[in-house]
Order: structure tokens, then C-alpha cells, then sequence
């Protein structure tokens, strides 16, 4: 069952099951928590907390400072600085005082964000398909462009698109399912739409926050994923804390729900060590 809480004035959705190792799972946009259910199932003798990011699922967009994306002057910002505040407000919500993370794309910049804010509470950070640069300047363009399709009611369209590009050429040639189920949860109104894309554009450059990571850390990337490389992951090797790296051919984007039971054995194997 879902329950809420508040942070900064919006009413936050999460889901808290299980009992053992506290573990928070970001999902990646415009999904919500629901992304991770396959995997979660898979894993045993956790406690797995898993939010809807503000703006996401059942949880509210609240109220947003405007500004901060050169490109779109006028657009609202959700920053990662807000993503990271509302998940510790969640820890403290629920008297968790330590966790280890589980990123994916927009939920592994938001863990980056975690650790900068706050890494006495950070055990282990998993980051699956995501990466610590900074958008490049064709990658600002693109958000521009979707904020304005956005603005001009095109959501269904962006969204259709982005079920057909995320998800890899594996997955939807064996398993199309998967494209019809994630694209149903693609519900981000147009104005969360727009202040995702805002904040993500205006996101800071992690790579040199990888280096000061001292706690263990994970990285999983999907060969067939169009926008995150293996190379731009590999970074994750500079973190003090040690990083184990895999990388799963056949899985585009959206890994973690296209392959959950190797992706889930991963985090297995690798959180047992933690718990050593």
C-alpha cells in the first residue's frame, strides 16, 4: 500500500515493504515507482522504500522557482538539489538514518545529489544507466525542444516516442510487452514535463563528486541504451569507495525492468558484501 508524506509543501507518494537493509530506489523519468516492482520481486530480505519522485505517480509537482535554464527562461525548474531534499525529508519521515541508494537515469543524478548533501547516510549507491556528466549542448537543444512539444499539448506524442527509444531493440523485439506496460505509466502533466526537462538540463557536473564517493558503488549499463554509454559510466571507477561495473549487451535504458532478474542478481550479489 502507498502511503505520503509532505516535503517542501507538496504531498509525496513512496512505498515502504519488507523488512532487513533499508533500500531506496529512484526511478527513472516519466516513469514512476512502479518501474521497479519486477526487480523488487526478485530480491529478498530488504526493505525496499520506494518513492514517487515529486511530480511523478501520486506525488504533487508543488511549487517550483522559475528561472535557471538559459534556453527557457519561463520554465519552472525541478533541480536535482529538490529531488534529493524531498527523498532525506522521506528517511526522516520513516526514522531511517541509513540506506543504500538505487538509481536509474534521473534517480542516479538525484543519488549524486544524496551524497553531496548528506553521505553520512549513504551505505552503498547503485547508479543503472545513468551517468555523472552533464548534459552536452545538442542535449540542451533537445530540452528545449520537448518543453516547447510539451507546452504545445504534444505529451502523448513524446512519450510514445520516448517507449519505442528508451526501451532496447532487444526487449521490444522479444518481449514487446514491456513497451506497452512502461508506457502506461507515463503520466507527467505537461507542467512536470516541462520542470523535469528544465531540471535536468540544469543539472550540475558530478564527475568530480565520483571521486570523493567512498562507499562502495555499483554501475550497471545497458549496451542497446541510446543516451548513456558504457563509457561515460565507467567514471564510476574513479570513486574512492571502490566500483564494480557491468555491462548487460542486450538491455537498452530501461534495464533494470526490461532484465530485472540479472540486474536484481547484481544488486544481490553486491549488497551481501555490503551487509558483510
Amino acid at each position: 500500500m502507498n502511503s505520503t508524506y509532505e516535503s517542501d509543501g507538496a504531498k509525496l507518494s513512496y512505498r515502504d515493504s519488507g523488512s532487513g537493509l533499508p533500500v531506496v530506489f529512484l526511478h527513472p523519468t516519466p516513469l514512476d515507482h512502479q518501474y521497479w516492482r519486477p526487480l523488487i520481486d526478485e530480491l529478498g530480505g530488504i526493505r525496499a522504500i520506494v518513492p514517487d519522485l515529486r511530480g511523478h505517480g501520486n506525488s504533487e509537482l508543488g511549487t517550483l522557482p522559475v528561472g535557471g535554464f538559459p534556453a527557457v527562461p519561463d520554465a519552472p525548474v525541478l533541480s536535482v538539489t529538490r529531488l534529493a531534499a524531498d527523498v532525506l525529508t522521506l528517511l526522516d519521515h520513516l526514522g531511517v538514518e541509513k540506506a543504500v541508494f538505487v538509481g536509474c537515469s534521473i534517480g542516479g543524478y538525484v543519488l549524486l545529489e544524496i551524497w553531496r548533501q548528506a553521505p553520512r547516510r549513504v551505505q552503498g549507491l547503485a547508479f543503472i544507466c545513468s551517468k555523472p556528466q552533464p548534459d552536452a549542448e545538442a542535449n540542451l537543444d533537445r530540452r528545449a525542444a520537448t518543453i516547447g512539444l510539451a507546452r504545445a499539448g504534444a505529451c502523448a506524442s513524446l512519450f510514445d516516442g520516448m517507449a519505442s527509444t528508451l526501451i532496447g531493440a532487444t526487449a521490444r523485439t522479444f518481449h514487446p510487452e514491456i513497451v506497452t506496460e512502461l508506457r502506461a505509466r507515463m503520466t507527467l502533466t505537461p507542467e512536470a514535463l516541462v520542470a523535469v526537462q528544465a531540471g535536468l538540463a540544469t543539472r550540475p557536473d558530478s564527475a568530480p563528486t565520483v571521486a570523493t564517493i567512498d562507499v562502495p558503488v555499483l554501475a550497471v549499463s545497458g549496451g542497446e541504451d541510446p543516451g548513456i554509454s558504457a563509457a561515460e559510466m565507467e567514471v564510476f571507477h574513479l570513486a574512492h569507495g571502490g566500483c564494480e561495473f557491468h555491462l548487460l549487451p542486450e538491455a537498452g535504458h530501461m534495464a533494470a525492468y526490461e532484465q530485472p532478474e540479472k540486474v536484481a542478481a547484481l544488486l544481490a550479489e553486491w549488497m551481501r558484501h555490503l551487509e558483510a
